[in-house]
């Protein structure tokens, strides 16, 4: 269940983003790689990146690595030691809700959707598609 006062620092954080950032031509995809903050268990990072590549059949993610743009150092936090469970599978399940509860509603997900793919993951992980 969406926390609602993270959800909307993370819809601010998104459309501070996206509004004022026309993305480049060749943009495939997007990626919301995901950085566990090594000071803190329960503090994960969110980096979105648009890419020229996609492979829906690419766990691995390699595709993610042709960046085209990168929301570089303006980075989301997200704290989950309020979260019964601070681990990592939790943070992951936690931003994909967020990030779907965007693309149904959010104010510039028609940037996100027009590409051919979105995913979520751990960059020493594995991709998740996201809906």
């Amino acid at each position: 269940m969406l926390q609602m006062n993270i959800y909307e620092e993370f819809v601010h954080w998104l459309d501070d983003l996206l509004e004022n950032n026309d993305m480049p031509e060749e943009t495939k995809a997007f990626c919301f790689n995901l950085y566990e903050e090594s000071e803190e268990e329960h503090i994960y990072a969110v980096q979105l990146v648009a890419t020229c590549e996609f492979d829906p059949d690419d766990k691995e993610g390699e595709w993610a690595c042709e960046e085209v743009w990168s929301c570089e150092e303006n980075i989301f936090t997200v704290d989950t030691s309020d979260e019964d469970d601070t681990g990592r599978e939790h943070a992951q399940v936690l931003i994909k809700e967020m990030t779907e509860e965007y693309l149904k509603n959010g104010k510039y997900s028609d940037i996100i959707k027009g590409a051919e793919g979105v995913a979520i993951g751990f960059v020493d992980g594995d991709l998740e598609l996201v809906s």
